[in-house]
C-alpha cells in the first residue's frame, strides 16, 4: 500500500536557495527516496511556481498568500492568517492521510475540528516569539519595528495551537528543550535540518579569503554582517573578506565600501555560493539569535573548511567540536589570524565524518521520521 504525506510549505520550495525552503525541499527528497509519496501545498510568495518539485512529489497545489493591510486586521500572526486558503483545507480532506505543517506560519488548518481524527505533525523551525522580537530590535524604521513586536507577540499567544500535533520534530535540540517543556505530554523529536550534501565535500588545502553567506534580505543576517565588518573583517588586511547572499540592502552595500579588503557578491548562483564556502580558508559564521539550526553552519562543516562560530551560532547543534568558537571581537579576530595560515588538512576531514555521520544525514532523519508518522 502506497505511503502519502501532505506537507503545506511556507513557499515554494524550489530553488532551494535559502534556509527555510532548504529545509523542506530536502526533507522532500529525502522521504520521495524512501519510498513516500508527497502531497505538496505551497504558497505562492515572491517566487514563481517550479515544475522541478513535479519530480519528487504525487502531487503540488499552490494558494495565494494574501498579502496586505487587511489580513494584519486580526488577533492571529499576519504570517499565519495571511496562508489561510479554503482550497488547502478542501484538498487536505480529499484523504486521510497524515500531515507535515512546516514552520507555525502554515498552521493555520492544524487545529481544525475537520480534522481531529488525522495524524498530524508540526516542524519547528524557530521559536517565533523569539525571532520576530529580535528582528524588531534590529529594525531601525519605526513602522516596521512596531510590527515585528506585534507579530512576535502574536506568535506567543498562537503557539499553543500547536498543541492539536501528534508528533513536533524541531531542529535543534535546545529547540526540543524548549518545546517538551511548553508541551510536556506531547512527543518532541530533534530532526535537525535537512540540507543539500549527502557527502562531506571539503578539500584539503588553502587560500587567502574569509566568507560570510546568508540570505542578507533577512534582519538577522543583514545585522551578522554588519558586526562583521565594523567589528572582525575592517581588521583582518591584508585578506580579503567575501560576503555573498541573497539582496543586500544599501546600508550594507555602503559599509561594506568603506573597506578595501571586503566585497558584497549579491545574489551568487547555487554554484557560486558553493564554490565560495568550499574554497574560503574560513567560513565565519555569527548569529545573535540561539534558537532553530543554522543552515549556513550545516553546509560550512560538509562542504568548507576551517569553521569559526560563535555561540550562539552553535546553540543546542550537538557540533562544538567542528568548530572554532569565538565571542569576542578580538577573540575571533585572533582566531581567524591564526588559521588563516594553517593549511586545512585530511585529518579534520576525518573528524568531521565521525560526527556529522549519521545524526546528519538526510536519509538516516528520513528514515526515523516515517517510523515515527502514522502511516
Amino acid at each position: 500500500m502506497d505511503k502519502k504525506l501532505h506537507l503545506v510549505s511556507i513557499n515554494i520550495p524550489w530553488p532551494a536557495n535559502y534556509g527555510g525552503v532548504i529545509d523542506v525541499y530536502y526533507k522532500i527528497k529525502a522521504l520521495y527516496d524512501c519510498g513516500i509519496k508527497i502531497i505538496l501545498h505551497c504558497f505562492e510568495y515572491e517566487r514563481p511556481r517550479a515544475v522541478e518539485l513535479e519530480n519528487v512529489c504525487e502531487e503540488v497545489h499552490y494558494y495565494r498568500r494574501r498579502t496586505g493591510v487587511l489580513s494584519n486586521l486580526t488577533y492571529l500572526p499576519y504570517n499565519v492568517y495571511s496562508r489561510k486558503d479554503e482550497r488547502l483545507i478542501g484538498n487536505l480532506l480529499k484523504n486521510n492521510d497524515p500531515i507535515l505543517f512546516e514552520g507555525l506560519h502554515t498552521c493555520y488548518y492544524l487545529n481544525d475540528s475537520r480534522l481531529i481524527d488525522r495524524f498530524k505533525i508540526f516542524r519547528e523551525c524557530n521559536i517565533e516569539h523569539d525571532y520576530y522580537r529580535e528582528i524588531g530590535n534590529a529594525e531601525h524604521n519605526i513602522i516596521k519595528k512596531c510590527f515585528f513586536y506585534i507579530e512576535a507577540q502574536r506568535f506567543k499567544w498562537y503557539q499553543e495551537n500547536v498543541a492539536d500535533a501528534e508528533l513536533m520534530i524541531a531542529v535543534s535540540q535546545t529547540d526540543t528543550d524548549y518545546l517538551q517543556k511548553e508541551f510536556p505530554r506531547h512527543k518532541v523529536e530533534f530532526i535537525p535540518c535537512f540540507h543539500g550534501n549527502n557527502e562531506i565535500t571539503s578539500t584539503a588545502g588553502q587560500s587567502d579569503f574569509l566568507l560570510y553567506h546568508g540570505k542578507l534580505s533577512v534582519k538577522e543576517n543583514e545585522k551578522a554582517a554588519l558586526y562583521l565588518i565594523e567589528n572582525i573583517f575592517c581588521k583582518m588586511y591584508p585578506y580579503r573578506c567575501i560576503i555573498a547572499g541573497m539582496d543586500p540592502s544599501s546600508t550594507l552595500l555602503k559599509a561594506a565600501s568603506r573597506y578595501g579588503n571586503i566585497t558584497v557578491e549579491a545574489n551568487p548562483s547555487v554554484g557560486r555560493i558553493n564554490e565560495l564556502i568550499s574554497t574560503a580558508q574560513i567560513n565565519l559564521l555569527v548569529t545573535f539569535q540561539d534558537t532553530g539550526l543554522k543552515l549556513k553552519l550545516l553546509n560550512s562543516l560538509f562542504a568548507g573548511r576551517h569553521v569559526v562560530a560563535n555561540s550562539m551560532m552553535l546553540a543546542g547543534s550537538g557540533l562544538d567540536a567542528l568548530c572554532h568558537i569565538a565571542d569576542a571581537p578580538e577573540k575571533m579576530i585572533e582566531k581567524c589570524n591564526e588559521l588563516m595560515n594553517i593549511p586545512f588538512s585530511t585529518d579534520i576531514l576525518d573528524e568531521r565524518r565521525k560526527l556529522l555521520f549519521p545524526v546528519f544525514s538526510n536519509e538516516y532523519q528520513a528514515k526515523r521520521l516515517i517510523e515515527m508518522i502514522n502511516f
